[in-house]
């Protein structure tokens, strides 16, 4: 359950978002769990659908949940796939800063997995 609190400084978005990412860190809300959809959920708290598109935008960004069209939007798998697409975003902000483009920054990669491992 999802709550506008007027009198919080937060704006609404942040207010989502921060309610959301809670719920899914406590279990509440578990991987492969459906939001409701943007409309709904703006339908249901009173609030502009695009306020709640930029919570779930955020979100997304975060890695905690992916929107998959018309298929909605869901919750992520556990930490480890939260952290392993972090990883991926930090890798390739690091290769965007270094100039790197994206297939021989793909090439690194597979080069890298293709290595031994080393204890």
């Amino acid at each position: 359950m999802i709550t506008i609190d007027a009198s919080n400084g937060d704006p609404p978005y942040e207010q989502i978002r921060t309610q959301i990412a809670r719920q899914v860190a406590e279990g509440e809300l578990p991987p492969g769990a459906k939001l409701p959809t943007v409309r709904a959920l703006a339908a249901t708290l009173g609030i502009a659908p695009n306020t709640v598109a930029r919570a779930y935008r955020e979100l997304e960004h975060a890695g905690v949940v992916t929107t998959r069209g018309r298929a909605g939007t869901v919750v992520n798998g556990d930490g480890s796939d939260r952290a392993s697409k972090a990883a991926a975003r930090s890798y390739a902000d690091a290769m965007r800063a270094l100039g790197v483009g994206q297939d021989e920054a793909l090439d690194l990669v597979r080069r890298a997995f293709d290595r031994p491992v080393t204890s």
